[in-house]
């Protein structure tokens, strides 16, 4: 008796035991990790301040979106915990427009969409003609889940630094300004961009130009002075896609334009893309740069210095080079004052998108000024 006696104490003592380790764990953990229905969101929590004090990290676990195509869209949304209703008034009054142009790398493409989307945005996503079909396939499933999200109806065989690329923007744009959202301003993107600040800090960065069209740029530099001055073409072949140069010299550009040369990616209002989509001068400028090479990096800013146009002012200079952001990168990134930062590869460095996806969440909702769903949490 007395030995079963001491066995159902010892039981019950190492019961209560366990029942408080557990708990105070629970209570251990930051706020906005104690709702989460993800094991790996708590592993996050210790894995990016370590990374990003360049420590190294131990083993961790993704924190992978549901499975698009395996379950209802209404299940994906809330497993994938995508935000479903807007943040704030001023947010919803300031509905943003998005063109993404993509062609691999479904799941750095989906944490993208996740973490730019918000129901009061619309958003267009050119996927190349070339793309692998079951990559077409999974965009289209993603996509079908969402009433303000659709794949662009024309879509190019796109060539990197060829004009097929500013097509691709631009048939996007032409659904766009046919959208009955009232969108206020139009970004461009890529598949392998990520956002560095939240809609809302998006939102107030574009509320302080005032109607102005962000297109920085400079005139062209000496080693970009060939990209307009002689003909190229695109090649599209076994052996890959690409642009090469002719000794075939160009025509002046028409309307006496100067050209300038920036950046690719911008953020425009729709006033502005009605006039690049209808504009003598501007469909005149397009026509003339089908056969220079990156001519999205000169479009843009070129159109935008016409006198007339809204410019914001920017200075400095311009700088070409292509980074696939790592773990170091990460407190760089974190303090970035831009928008976006390119590129990123989920499978090469995925706690470096994992880690920007989880503060940028946490932002977000701490940002929010509405009742906030459970799913919305990691």
């Amino acid at each position: 008796m007395n030995f079963w006696m001491s066995y159902f104490f010892a039981f019950t003592a190492f019961s209560v035991l366990i029942f408080v380790i557990v708990y105070h764990s629970q209570l251990s953990l930051p706020q906005s990790f104690q709702r989460s229905n993800s094991s790996s969101a708590g592993t996050l929590a210790v894995a990016c301040p370590s990374a990003l004090e360049t420590k190294p990290t131990f083993r961790w676990w993704n924190t992978v979106p549901t499975p698009v195509g395996r379950v209802p869209c209404q299940d994906y949304l809330s497993q994938s915990h995508y935000i479903t209703s807007p943040l704030s008034e001023e947010e919803a009054a300031f509905p943003l427009a998005y063109v993404m142009v993509i062609h691999k790398d479904f799941g750095t493409f989906e944490r993208l969409f996740r973490a730019i989307y918000m129901p009061q945005n619309v958003y267009c996503v050119h996927v190349d003609e070339k793309a692998p079909v079951e990559f077409q396939k999974s965009v289209w499933q993603l996509l079908s889940c969402f009433s303000n999200a659709f794949v662009a109806s024309k879509r190019e065989n796109v060539v990197y630094a060829g004009f097929s690329r500013l097509q691709a923007d631009l048939n996007c744009m032409e659904e766009l300004v046919a959208s009955p959202v009232p969108w206020k301003y139009l970004l461009n993107a890529c598949g392998q961009d990520f956002p560095l600040k939240t809609n809302l800090e998006i939102v107030r960065y574009l509320k302080g130009f005032k109607g102005k069209n962000i297109t920085p740029g400079v005139l062209p530099p000496a080693h970009a002075v060939p990209r307009t001055k002689y003909v190229h073409q695109e090649y599209i072949g076994k052996q890959g896609s690409f642009v090469k140069r002719t000794n075939i010299l160009k025509t002046s550009p028409p309307h006496q334009l100067t050209i300038y040369f920036g950046t690719a990616y911008v953020a425009l209002t729709r006033d502005f893309v009605n006039f690049v989509l209808n504009d003598k001068r501007a469909t005149d400028l397009l026509l003339w740069s089908k056969d220079t090479y990156s001519p999205d990096e000169h479009f843009w800013v070129t159109l935008n210095r016409i006198p007339g146009q809204l410019r914001a002012q920017h200075g400095g200079h311009y700088v070409h080079g292509i980074c696939i952001y790592g773990n170091g990168d990460l407190k760089w990134l974190i303090n970035s004052p831009s928008l976006f930062a390119n590129k990123f590869e989920l499978n090469t460095y995925p706690l470096t998108v994992e880690c920007l996806e989880l503060r940028l969440r946490e932002r977000t909702l701490n940002q929010s000024e509405t009742a906030i769903q459970p799913s919305w949490y990691f």
